[in-house]
């Protein structure tokens, strides 16, 4: 029944709570001085399409199912759209039935962690060590064979790079 709630949630509201995006333009200042690549806001939106924009610079949720990357089947690496740093190997991505890309696990130190509070109860988001840039979060109902861990991630976060 609380999945049933949730994914009603979902799709009538999104994962975003309105007050995300005047924490996220807290959050971004606090971000520049702690990551390797820094750059201005006017800078990131010369960068970046709208929607990464709004994903990984005010941490925005994208659609569920409307991300091309959703079904990519292709062996791979996916890296931050925002500044090219590894994030997720193609193998250990899964079909969660969300909407969103999904995977079991993070390439190691290649992404960081917090807790966000912005739909009233905590979650642990990702972003990337490198840029800053707001992934997604981190649940606890991946597959039980691997790590349990599902790394719900917005497409637009992210670019794919095909094994040669």
């Amino acid at each position: 029944m609380k999945k049933f709630i949730f994914a009603l949630c979902v799709v009538f509201i999104g994962c975003k709570g309105t007050s995300q995006e005047k924490e996220a333009s807290k959050l971004d200042s606090k971000k520049k001085e702690h990551f390797k690549v820094n750059k201005t806001e006017a800078e990131w939106k010369k960068q970046l399409t709208d929607m990464q924009f709004y994903v990984l610079r005010k941490a925005g949720t994208e659609n569920p199912g409307s991300s091309e990357l959703l079904n990519n089947k292709q062996k791979g690496v996916y890296t931050c759209a925002a500044c090219g740093t590894e994030l997720f190997k193609s193998e250990h991505k899964f079909d969660s039935g969300t909407g969103w890309p999904s995977f079991d696990r993070e390439i190691k130190g290649n992404v960081a962690f917090d807790v966000d509070y912005n739909l009233g109860y905590a979650r642990k988001e990702e972003h990337c060590a490198t840029c800053g840039g707001h992934l997604g979060h981190v649940f606890n109902d991946g597959p039980k064979n691997t790590t349990g861990e599902r790394h719900c991630i917005n497409g637009a976060a992210l670019n794919f790079v095909p094994q040669k």
